[in-house]
């Protein structure tokens, strides 16, 4: 006799508290392996598959593509049980009746190879099984919920999208994806079908029968109506309402103060075009300034640091893993190059080119998007000379680099022109003061303008 299992949305990373559905991987009454992915979820860190520990056949889901769950909210229930008797009877033969005598809250198979302690692909307790999306056709109908749960969503046709940003898109210009006709492989809907149905010209409504309405129905609408302001209204949601609440937070609880310099980027980017020149990968200007943060957060250890309010310390961190702003079509993220102190100019190249196209696709997991100690903001692609960075909480400090650009310099007694950048400095005023600040942001400077300072760090 099959159990039904209820599987929870787990925890799935650092302060993460919901989920939003994008796409169901798995239909009620379909066969799943321990470990096969079921849905499809974003989080305000990143898009993530969830496996789910139990093999067994889906008997219910719960929550609708684009709906939100909390972390702890039933996800689905599997009816697991002997691979032999699942195939003999279907699967779910016995689903009601093994519901009504089992909790399915707190239920989990001890010893079985049904189930594995897995939160999220490529972690947990063992090795993902192979998927298989067989069909299987109840012989009963699908257990019923507990009565403190969600209503169970039934199976629909699935929708020929696999992009998770087409459905954002559609999502946002409030397109049924299901009344489109995708001019993909296998009429899979692509970004450019979106699109067309975005801009299509409206039809024309149909001419409403006038109503006269006495004067007592409007003097009893509410007035809340009238006044309510008008405008388009985006929710504060996933990726866009995590940033917005991290920036709130940091500038409630941060006293950040900014200090800025003008620097002489000439010799950096000759030094750039020569170590090009010689071959091997090339060498980007992120690189060479990610490698140049390092070496000035060695000098300067008391920016690459937290605060500690419960206990009111200063935690000076041994290890640097820096962030660096990355423009994506979901908004800002911040991946994390770990234990950046240890690299070298190739390795942060190659590792910053890995993240930065993991960025770009939608595809950067939960653990690299946490966990950095200092961040370097490159808005100088955006075309600016300079701004004011909002330090990225938990952090003590952010390095801020706008466009390198030709400007009249006096170098060496003479007016020439010159390759300038503007360098900020945003630090936490309660782990240093101006002097260890100003002291980071001029070594920085000092090795944009003489890239051979690094040679002592090397």
């Amino acid at each position: 006799m099959p159990k039904v299992l209820e599987f929870k949305l787990p925890d799935l990373g650092e302060g993460l508290t919901e989920a939003e559905i994008v796409r169901w991987l798995v239909e009620v009454g379909e066969v799943v392996a321990v470990d096969q992915p079921v849905v499809e979820v974003e989080t305000a860190k990143a898009m993530v598959e969830v496996p789910c520990p139990y093999g067994g056949v889906v008997t219910a889901r719960f929550g609708e593509e684009g709906s939100e769950l909390p972390v702890g909210a039933p996800l689905l229930t599997v009816a697991v049980g002997p691979p032999q008797e699942r195939s003999r009877t279907g699967g779910v033969e016995d689903a009601e009746s093994s519901e009504s005598s089992e909790s399915t809250e707190s239920t989990e198979p001890s010893e079985s190879s049904e189930y594995s302690g897995n939160v999220l692909v490529g972690y947990g307790t063992a090795a993902a099984t192979a998927r298989r999306r067989s069909r299987v056709r109840p012989a009963a109908p699908a257990a019923a919920a507990p009565k403190a749960a969600p209503a169970p969503v039934r199976a629909t046709g699935p929708v020929p999208v696999i992009s998770p940003l087409v459905r954002r898109l559609a999502r946002e210009h409030g397109l049924d994806l299901r009344e489109l006709r995708g001019t993909g492989p296998e009429g899979l809907i692509l970004r450019a079908d979106v699109v067309s149905a975005v801009q299509a010209p409206a039809r024309p409504a149909e001419p409403a029968a006038a109503i006269v309405e006495p004067a007592a129905a409007h003097a009893s609408r509410p007035a809340a109506a009238s006044t309510a302001p008008a405008g388009e209204r985006v929710p504060l949601k996933g990726i866009r309402g995590a940033v917005a609440d991290k920036l709130s937070r940091s500038r409630t609880e941060i006293p950040d103060a900014t200090c800025w310099v003008d620097a002489d980027a000439t010799e950096l980017m000759a030094a750039r075009a020569a170590m090009n020149s010689a071959g091997g990968p090339k060498v980007s200007v992120l690189a060479l300034l990610a490698r140049i943060c390092t070496a000035a957060l060695a000098r300067h250890p008391e920016l690459n640091s937290t605060v500690d309010l419960a206990a009111r310390e200063i935690v000076r961190l041994p290890e640097v893993h820096l962030g660096f702003a990355a423009q994506t079509e979901r908004g800002l993220v911040v991946p994390v190059v770990r234990d950046a102190h240890r690299r070298n100019v190739d390795s942060l190249g190659a590792e910053l080119a890995r993240l930065t196209e993991a960025a770009r696709t939608g595809s950067l997991t939960p653990a690299e998007l946490t966990g950095g100690t200092f961040t370097l903001n490159n808005y100088g692609v955006f075309g600016v000379d300079g701004s004011t960075p909002i330090i990225n909480h938990p952090e003590a400090a952010m390095l801020g680099v706008g466009r390198i650009i030709a400007k009249p310099w006096v170098h060496e007694g003479e007016l020439a022109v010159r390759q300038v950048v503007q360098l900020s400095l945003t630090f936490d005023h309660r782990v240093c003061d101006g002097g260890t600040a100003g002291g980071f942001l001029r070594h920085v400077a000092d090795c944009v303008e003489q890239p051979a300072v690094l040679l002592r760090t090397l």
